[in-house]
């Protein structure tokens, strides 16, 4: 039976993908883990990756085109077999960038109308997570009338306040988007689709009477409304998808977390004789050079699998109710790119050695670099540190990257003089600055995790043991 390919959904956020280029065409033969086509999301370019062998039967979207997440996109299985019947199956992950667990999608979901029956399980129980039962309670909403996108139909919070926004009117996912950005209330719209759901035309129809209205009522259109062209030197360009998410994600973060700032200098004399040391045994065994990034990035790991720093790599879930606490660490690496920042992960990093973390993380920094990365690469990070010293930057208050309880800041290391056994000497000082969530941690736990940092960094040969 056929199998339905679908717009993978890589977080809470991600409302549509672009299809940049189908890699097989119609009919060609398919083999599993061969790529099919490469996607774009509101962060970066994504390979999709067959999971079972066959024919591609057909192309439903194809490239350039703008597609809804879990809306089907194509169709694969064996010569013969009819797409009319294909088999919904969940043949793409969908990965959450700012939730707290990794959901598969249900390949079939596309995108159900609200007031659907969502999926139950085995005791004919709702599936939904705890916060989504809240937020129902909350809003006084039965999730029997809510559709799930997560994993088997599993309700999310976000389904359900998709559901009371829009009450019993149905939208199709990409009028969902369009009206909620633009601000419309769809409680009056009569939808053209089928058993009137409301469709992207619809929402584009309504635009424009509203435009047909301010143009005949010249006192109502607002004052850059009235002008054809901006003023001489000015130009306004649309943000890009990824510039919009990163918006939208530091807002969140910036008004949620009640954040404090620590600021600590650290002696680089002893890394960077290390680093020399390693240089060349770390280019024989993996072909790359060892970065102060490297170093440092290994150091928070081994700091933050010490038990007393444990909330230091936690997550705040379920409305800030619980705290999940992570017996490893995936180590986000900010990255800056000309379209914005990236945080690409390195995943299981407690379990590394170092030549083992330098060439994992060159692995991911290259592959945010080239828009390669994949959704497992993306997500899942436990801590993140970003790194703006070979800017000269010498302090800078980073925000947290959620779910993360902190970030670290890496600035510059300038020559400084500093007094030693009562002597004036010029040492290299890096500061380090660390941004926490004071909600998960306080200043005095912060304060012991930066010492043991420092001192880590001030004597690296334990990074060796």
């Amino acid at each position: 039976m056929a199998i339905e390919i679908i717009m993978p959904k890589l977080g809470v956020d991600m409302q549509e993908g672009e299809i940049i280029e189908w890699k097989k065409q119609e009919g060609d033969e398919v083999k599993e883990g061969d790529i099919l086509l490469e996607i774009m999301s509101d962060k970066t370019n994504m390979e999709v990756e067959a999971e079972e062998s066959g024919l591609l039967l057909k192309i439903v979207h194809g490239n350039g085109e703008l597609v809804p997440v879990t809306e089907v996109i194509g169709y694969l299985g064996q010569a013969g077999e009819s797409v009319e019947t294909a088999a919904p199956k969940a043949s793409l992950e969908a990965v959450s960038l700012n939730s707290n667990e990794m959901q598969e999608v249900s390949a079939s979901a596309a995108q159900p109308s609200q007031g659907a029956v969502p999926v139950q399980d085995l005791e004919g129980k709702v599936r939904a997570t705890p916060a989504a039962r809240q937020a129902a309670r909350d809003l006084k909403i039965e999730l029997e009338q809510v559709s799930g996108t997560g994993a088997r139909g599993r309700i999310h919070k976000e389904d359900v306040e998709t559901y009371s926004r829009n009450n019993t009117v149905h939208l199709s996912p990409l009028a969902q988007k369009m009206a909620r950005d633009l601000e419309i209330d769809t409680a009056a719209i009569k939808g053209t689709g089928f058993r009137g759901k409301v469709m992207k035309e619809d929402i584009l129809a309504v635009l424009e009477t509203e435009r047909s209205a301010q143009n005949k009522d010249p006192e109502n259109t607002p004052d850059q409304a009235k002008t054809s062209e901006s003023p001489k030197g000015v130009e306004v360009i649309q943000m890009s998808a990824m510039r919009k998410a990163i918006a939208k994600g530091m807002v969140n973060s910036y008004f949620t977390a009640p954040t404090f700032t620590l600021n600590y200098d650290v002696d680089m004399t002893e890394l960077i004789a290390l680093r020399k040391k390693l240089m060349d045994p770390i280019m024989e065994k993996t072909g790359l050079k060892v970065t102060f990034t490297d170093l440092i990035g290994l150091a928070v790991v081994k700091t933050l699998m010490k038990p007393e720093h444990e909330y230091l790599n936690a997550s705040l879930i379920n409305d800030a109710k619980e705290i999940e606490l992570h017996r490893f660490v995936n180590l986000g690496i900010a990255v800056g790119l000309d379209e914005g920042l990236i945080v690409p992960v390195v995943q299981r990093a407690d379990k590394m050695s170092l030549s083992d973390f330098v060439a994992a993380s060159k692995d991911v920094i290259k592959k945010a670099q080239s828009g390669k990365l994949k959704a497992a690469e993306m997500s899942g990070s436990t801590f993140s540190i970003t790194n703006l010293g070979m800017f000269g930057t010498k302090t800078f208050n980073p925000i947290i990257n959620q779910p993360n309880s902190a970030i670290l800041g890496v600035a510059a290391t300038v020559q400084t003089p500093v007094v030693i056994d009562g002597d004036i000497q010029i040492r290299p000082i890096m500061a380090l600055c660390l941004t926490i969530d004071h909600r998960i941690v306080d200043g005095m736990n912060g304060a012991k995790f930066m010492l043991d940092l420092k001192k880590l960094l001030e004597n690296p040969f334990e990074l060796l043991i």
